[in-house]
């Protein structure tokens, strides 16, 4: 509840219109499709994918642990090992308090200002994957969700672009990539 899609988009278009159309659409979409083929994976590969899954939610919940931890304790903690780099960013609140947020350049959130979304794509592709590639239907969850979260990367820029000014801007400077080292 404390992400900022959830905090600043509240019940808006994306949220509502995801959680009632989207999710249950196309979500459950591949369950249908595999329970109507008949696919053999095997059990090597049902392990494989089973742990890539599993660690790819591991990570997404990890991402979002490190950011929470270093809020809760203001900094005060180790991330990977180490004291976290952190951006002290101070931004006026609509009632005209200043009020100050930390933006984390440590773990995860050094490799990526949007990290978080390629463990929650993947595990959206292991998902998928037990289907194999004769058919794109399985997959439209994943390309869905693909395109949401890309949109939504340049969303939560400009939102944080607007509230920090130029905390994002240093924060942009030493996290350059949104989601994608040397890629995106």
């Amino acid at each position: 509840m404390r992400t900022i899609d959830i905090m600043l988009d509240r019940a808006g278009f994306y949220i509502c219109w995801g959680c009632l159309c989207f999710i249950p659409g196309v979500y459950a979409s591949v369950s249908m499709y595999l329970a109507s083929r008949s696919v053999e994976l095997g059990f090597l590969w049902s392990v494989v994918v089973l742990a890539a899954g599993v660690a790819s939610c591991l990570i997404n919940y990890a991402a979002d642990r490190q950011k929470l931890e270093v809020r809760r304790t203001d900094g005060k903690c180790l991330v990977w090992g180490r004291a976290p780099e952190l951006i002290r960013a101070e931004y006026t609140l609509a009632d005209g308090r200043l009020h100050t947020s930390l933006l984390l350049v440590s773990g995860y959130w050094s490799i990526a200002r949007h990290f978080h979304y390629v463990p929650e794509l993947a595990l959206a592709f292991f998902w998928s994957v037990p289907a194999l590639f004769s058919n794109v239907m399985p997959y439209t969850y994943v390309i869905g969700l693909t395109g949401l979260l890309v949109h939504r990367t340049f969303r939560d820029d400009t939102k944080c672009r607007e509230k920090y000014g130029k905390y994002w801007d240093e924060y942009c400077r030493k996290v350059p990539y949104k989601m994608i080292p040397y890629v995106f």
